[in-house]
């Protein structure tokens, strides 16, 4: 059986005004009428010319002609068909070809002839008869560069999908059915047949191109680059993280050291603004600062450890300090007068006691007696007082020109630990006179 197209001369796409006029001029060259002298050849080609416009003038009967030509053309639809497509299943083997260089049996003649035999039989199985062969990139040399020639071989191959419909491997004949619910099924048996047809020509053929990329030298030579490439990054990699752990550490290290000496440096700032603190103010607190210095002074008296007191120091309140400032400060303070006060009285009791100030005694008495008409500031009366009296030791009687020399004694022998408690008796005795007055 001839094709319909090779008969009009026609392309496989071509239009029905294309087929129509070459139908006409088919027609008058080979009607038989024309040909006397040749009529049995011309009748048998009028009647070939004749056949294929009928079937391709039909919408129908071209499309389904277009579906089953191979079929039609190799042996018709009655199970006489034979297919002469390249049998693959010789190419998986290594026998097929020998070594891999470029001569006639070598692996990349081999097998590039073979994809080219596969190019053509889609070609001719294509609707559109000089499609370009571009299409499908070519299998390449042993020299072929790899980004540009293998990769976009495999790239394609491997997802290859044959354009032959797979017409012959239909069962039923659609222009038998009786009704077009037969037809129908007809056709959706038929479409079976074709679409299990072409998965195995597929897989087949994707089978073989894993099968040769396998063997392919110039796949492994480029895998066997990007292996050490990404060795060499893996190493780059290793080497810039330890270099940064490194450096981190160093840089730790660093901060480390530079907070021990910012720490440092603030430490002796603040002793160094403690201590001119303490110089500017002295004893400014009155209760937790002097409660422990006046500790501190009776640990120094009770232990006999200081042999001498120098100017700074406070016989009331049995306290020394460092700086005249600091000094005048504690005079002021009111624990200081009141401690003063203590003292004077005390001294007071011991002179009646021994009989040496009586005039002190006769002039307190009337002070007491007219205390709510000339009531004077304590610290004007106490510095009044210390004056006039009498500079002695009240435990033994010894007269002293200064009161420092009257502190020093009082130090060294100890008699000033009984006056602090006899002043304090002394202290509550009188709180209960006044209670009774």
């Amino acid at each position: 059986m001839r094709c319909h197209y090779e008969v009009l001369g026609v392309k496989r796409d071509a239009t029905d005004d294309e087929l129509k006029k070459t139908y006409r001029k088919l027609a008058l060259k080979w009607h038989p009428d024309k040909n006397l002298d040749n009529s049995d050849e011309a009748e048998e080609q009028f009647k070939l010319i004749q056949a294929a416009y009928d079937v391709l003038s039909d919408p129908q009967e071209r499309a389904w002609y277009d579906n089953h030509r191979d079929a039609l053309l190799k042996g018709g639809l009655s199970g006489d068909y034979e297919d002469d497509s390249i049998d693959l299943l010789q190419y998986f083997t290594v026998t097929c070809y020998s070594g891999y260089g470029d001569d006639e049996e070598g692996f990349y003649t081999v097998y590039r002839t073979l994809f080219e035999s596969i190019v053509k039989e889609e070609m001719e199985h294509s609707k559109v008869k000089d499609e370009e062969e571009e299409e499908f990139p070519p299998f390449g040399e042993s020299q072929s560069d790899y980004d540009t020639i293998v990769h976009v071989f495999y790239g394609y191959w491997q997802s290859y999908c044959t354009r032959k419909n797979f017409a012959w491997k239909e069962e039923y004949d659609t222009r038998q059915a009786s009704n077009r619910w037969e037809k129908r099924a007809m056709e959706k048996e038929n479409k079976k047949s074709r679409e299990k047809a072409r998965k195995e020509r597929n897989d087949l053929v994707r089978q073989l191109v894993a099968f040769v990329r396998k063997r392919d030298r110039r796949v492994q030579a480029h895998r066997k680059l990007v292996e050490e490439q990404n060795t060499e990054k893996l190493k780059k990699v290793k080497e810039q993280r330890l270099q940064q752990k490194l450096k981190q550490a160093k840089l730790a290290e660093d901060y480390k050291e530079q907070s021990w000496a910012a720490m440092s440096e603030l430490e002796k700032e603040l002793q160094q603004m403690e201590a001119q603190y303490g110089q500017e103010f002295g004893d400014a607190s009155e209760s937790e600062e002097e409660e422990l210095d006046v500790e501190k002074a009776s640990e120094d008296i009770d232990d006999a450890t200081i042999d001498d007191y120098d100017d700074l120091y406070c016989p009331a309140c049995d306290k020394s300090f460092k700086s005249e400032k600091a000094m005048k400060n504690h005079e002021k303070s009111k624990k200081h007068r009141e401690m003063v006060a203590l003292l004077r009285q005390q001294l007071e009791e011991e002179d009646d006691l021994l009989g040496l100030n009586v005039e002190a005694k006769e002039g307190s008495e009337n002070e007491e007696e007219d205390d709510d008409e000339d009531e004077k500031p304590k610290q004007k009366c106490v510095t009044s007082y210390i004056k006039e009296v009498n500079l002695c030791c009240v435990t033994c009687s010894n007269e002293f020109s200064t009161r420092n020399k009257l502190f020093d004694h009082l130090k060294s022998s100890g008699h000033a630990t009984a006056v602090s408690a006899n002043a304090t008796h002394s202290s509550m005795s009188k709180k209960d006179k006044k209670k009774k007055r």
